[in-house]
């Protein structure tokens, strides 16, 4: 009984260690969320460059 409780103690320990450790961003996260932010910009800046230029042009709606 000693021993069975042992072993599920030890794997119980081992699936937290794990767990936390999978809470790790990696590398290919992180280049990921970079990719992700740089999209996000440059689609802001094509949508504010739409917007000034039918504001420059009189357009009423000036949503791209």
């Amino acid at each position: 009984m000693k021993y069975i409780k042992s072993v599920f103690t030890s794997l119980f320990l081992l699936m937290g260690v794990f767990t936390l450790a999978a809470c790790e961003p990696g590398p290919a996260e992180r280049t990921g969320e970079k990719i992700d932010e740089t999209i996000e910009d440059v689609g802001n800046k094509l949508e504010d460059t739409c917007e000034e230029a039918k504001e420059k042009a009189g357009m009423k709606d000036d949503d791209c």
